[in-house]
């Protein structure tokens, strides 16, 4: 299991993924997730993974070396590739092509086909865009409207970005929100953890700005753990108690105001 979240903001792009592959309680690994595909000042496509650990080394692998094109017969990777539409329609063929290698292998030994990918960037000339691959090789788009996508374990960060973040939201409040996001996943699924890979990139600047992996320890992220920590107690302490109060010793039904009867036993002995 794993979390990634890509936020698409006015300003820029931030991308956050963990590192840890879980493979039972008794193999957990560490392996980058965060991949970045650059030719600084000219284009930076930032590609994280989610899923089983061998068809996501099998798809990132295919796009670095190159994907035929069925065409013209050439390869093309994402550093050739001339909008971030087409470098989505790659990756979904990478992924495509990997199925059709593996995919029968993989059910025939009842594993499922297990990929998603979010696939963020610019290349000069054309817009920022940040987009999810599925396991069929389609895709969806961030939009102003949702500036986020999530793969992997992302219930528990959900609510923090849905209450959160908007399209307008600072490049750097938003890391720091993508941060709270990744330790709420991290705190109610021990099969997402540091290290932490992170990535930001300023509109139209063509290159990241910021690479950085969060270690164990780090200073910054501890704080931030506790801080928040502290702010959810006191900010649910300041909240009045609820007014609802019993009826007497008997529970009230809530359709009809009428007393619970408790549930009896048949009385048989075993």
């Amino acid at each position: 299991m794993t979390y990634c979240v890509g936020l698409k903001l006015r300003d820029g792009l931030v991308m956050i993924s963990d590192t840890r592959t879980n493979a039972g309680i008794d193999n957990i690994s560490c392996f980058r997730k965060l991949h970045l595909f650059t030719v600084p000042g000219e284009r930076c496509i930032a590609l994280a993974s989610s899923g089983n650990l061998s068809i996501t080394q099998s798809v990132i692998s295919l796009l670095t070396e190159g994907v035929k094109d069925p065409e013209s017969g050439k390869k093309q990777t994402l550093l050739g590739i001339p909008s971030m539409f087409k470098a989505a329609q790659l990756v979904g063929t990478a992924v495509r092509e990997v199925y059709r290698t593996d995919g029968p292998s993989l059910e025939q030994h009842q594993a499922g086909f297990d990929v998603a990918l979010l696939l963020g960037g610019q290349i000069k000339g054309r817009r920022m865009r940040l987009f999810m691959i599925y396991s069929a090789g389609n895709f969806i788009e961030a939009t102003g409207d949702t500036p986020y996508l999530q793969i992997g374990e992302h219930k528990y960060g959900k609510p923090i970005l849905d209450r959160a973040i908007t399209y307008e939201t600072d490049l750097y409040e938003g890391l720091k929100i993508g941060l709270i996001s990744m330790d709420s996943t991290m705190r109610s699924n021990l099969a997402v953890g540091l290290p932490l890979d992170l990535m930001v990139m300023k509109r139209d600047a063509c290159a990241p700005e910021l690479v950085h992996r969060i270690q164990a320890g780090d200073p910054y992220f501890e704080e931030l753990r506790t801080r928040w920590s502290e702010a959810l107690r006191a900010s649910h302490q300041a909240i009045a108690r609820p007014p609802y109060r019993g009826t007497g010793s008997a529970a009230t039904d809530i359709g009809n105001g009428a007393p619970l009867k408790p549930v009896r036993g048949s009385g048989k002995r075993k």
